[in-house]
């Protein structure tokens, strides 16, 4: 049986020994956003205000299509869940993230597509998690952001702010009492633990579940702009369009952003996350200061 911290109620796990830390330079990487045709409280503290021990497990069933209702009870139990109890739980808080552009091809003629990628609800009054490369366009060009719900309602979202060093980036969309997820931890996270992703691949095969394991810890990864970000490496599946979505462990708890994937000819399963405590680092300075502490101006970019 688990042990659980008595304090905030998280499992506890052995804690591991620092070694050194695996650099790996991915001239290949994919950022998980595709052009296709798809598709006021403080942030601080988000990691322990939705985790609520309970004494028993609850039973979590999907709501209907058309209602954006959590499932009754939908907080951090403590217990191990099933996939199925997983998806059913955290569905409602996953969001589809697009941004409308307009081009002009070597015809003459005005094309018209969508930039895609995923996110995810972290506070009931509308604050969205997802990556920066998500939204960057639409933030140096001032274009709109539209967040979709799982239950179809659709909203144009306030960019608070995104940081390009660390792929995290700030949305506000208008409501209250929203279904969140909860936010977990990455520490103590073991290599061989399962973990789950919901997101929209291809912009298109919305609210999709793939399923694998932590296959490895500290990994820093460069991706296209040249930027190193230390991730973990996953082996779920996960496409163009998962961007931003959430990285789950088994207890229901988000432990990561979904946010690249190593893309070549005869390689799979090579994915890669944020862990949540960096960017929640990068989220708590964007929502109290409107840029990233010590960071220079080309480092975040606020709307």
């Amino acid at each position: 049986m688990a042990n659980f911290d008595p304090n905030t109620g998280l499992p506890l796990a052995p804690q591991k020994k620092k070694g050194g830390k695996a650099a790996l330079i991915v001239i290949g990487v994919v950022l998980l956003c595709a052009l296709g045709f798809g598709f006021g409280a403080s942030v601080r503290g988000f990691a322990r205000a939705r985790i609520v021990p309970k004494d028993s497990v609850t039973v979590y069933t999907l709501p209907e299509p058309g209602s954006r209702e959590a499932s009754p009870e939908a907080a951090y139990t403590g217990n191990e869940l099933s996939a199925a109890e997983i998806y059913a739980l955290l569905t409602p808080s996953c969001v589809g993230v697009s941004t409308s552009t307009t081009s002009t091809n070597v015809f003459g003629q005005v094309t018209r597509g969508a930039i895609t990628g995923s996110g995810f609800i972290i506070s009931a009054d509308g604050y969205v998690l997802t990556n920066n490369h998500v939204i960057e366009t639409a933030l140096a060009e001032n274009l709109e952001v539209k967040v979709m719900l799982y239950s179809g309602e659709e909203y144009t979202a306030r960019i608070i702010g995104g940081d390009s060093r660390s792929d995290v980036a700030l949305l506000k969309i208008p409501g209250k009492d929203l279904p969140c997820v909860t936010l977990g931890t990455f520490a103590g996270t073991r290599v061989g633990e399962a973990i789950y992703a919901i997101g929209n691949p291809l912009g298109e095969l919305t609210y999709s579940m793939t399923s694998g394991i932590v296959s490895a810890l500290d990994r820093s990864i460069t991706i296209s702009n040249n930027t190193a970000i230390d991730m973990f490496q996953i082996d779920a599946a996960i496409n163009n369009g998962n961007s931003g979505g959430p990285i789950i462990n088994r207890f229901g708890q988000v432990i990561g952003i979904a946010s690249a994937k190593y893309a070549s000819s005869g390689v799979e399963g090579l994915g890669f996350a944020i862990p949540i405590d960096d960017a929640l680092t990068v989220v708590d300075d964007l929502a109290a200061y409107g840029d990233v502490k010590g960071r220079s101006p080309a480092g975040a970019r606020v709307g």
